[in-house]
C-alpha cells in the first residue's frame, strides 16, 4: 500500500512520518488527509495509537506523497471542531466504518460524541522539521 501512496495512486492518503516519542527513530505509516475549508486535517480512526502519541509528543509530523514532502506543526482539536471533520472522514475512508459508532448519514452531533475516541489534528505547514 506504502507504494501506491507514495505514487499519489490512492485518492486522499499521504504516507505520514513522526519522531518516536521514545526511541527518536522516524517511524512512517499511511493516512488519509482531510481537507476542509481551506485547512487539512489528519484523522486517528484507530484512537490514540503509535503515530498520534508520537504526533503529540513531538508537535510535527511530515507528510509525504508523489516525491513531495512537507512538514507541518500540529494541533489537536477539540470535539465541536472535530466532528464535521470526523463526518467527512468516514464519507472518504469506507474501511474504517466500523470503528466509528456514527453513520455516514448521522448528524454532526454523533461524530461530535465520538471525538474521544478518534482524535483529530489540524497541519499547519511548519518551515523545516523539527
Amino acid at each position: 500500500m506504502s507504494v501506491l501512496i507514495r505514487a499519489g495512486l490512492v485518492p486522499h492518503s499521504y504516507l505520514l512520518t513522526t519522531r518516536g516519542r521514545r526511541t527518536g527513530r522516524m517511524r512512517t505509516t499511511p493516512v488519509t488527509l482531510i481537507e476542509r475549508d481551506d485547512r487539512r486535517f489528519l484523522v486517528a480512526p484507530y484512537g490514540a495509537v503509535a503515530w498520534v502519541l508520537n504526533a503529540r509528543a513531538a508537535g510535527r509530523v511530515t507528510l509525504s506523497r508523489r516525491g513531495h514532502t512537507t512538514h507541518y506543526a500540529v494541533r489537536e482539536v477539540g470535539a465541536d471542531e472535530a466532528g464535521p471533520v470526523l463526518k467527512q472522514y468516514i464519507l472518504i475512508a469506507r474501511p474504517t466504518r466500523p470503528y466509528f459508532d456514527a453513520a455516514p448519514d448521522a448528524p454532526v452531533s454523533d461524530f461530535v460524541a465520538e471525538a474521544g475516541r478518534h482524535p483529530v489534528f489540524e497541519l499547519t505547514p511548519a518551515d523545516r522539521p523539527g
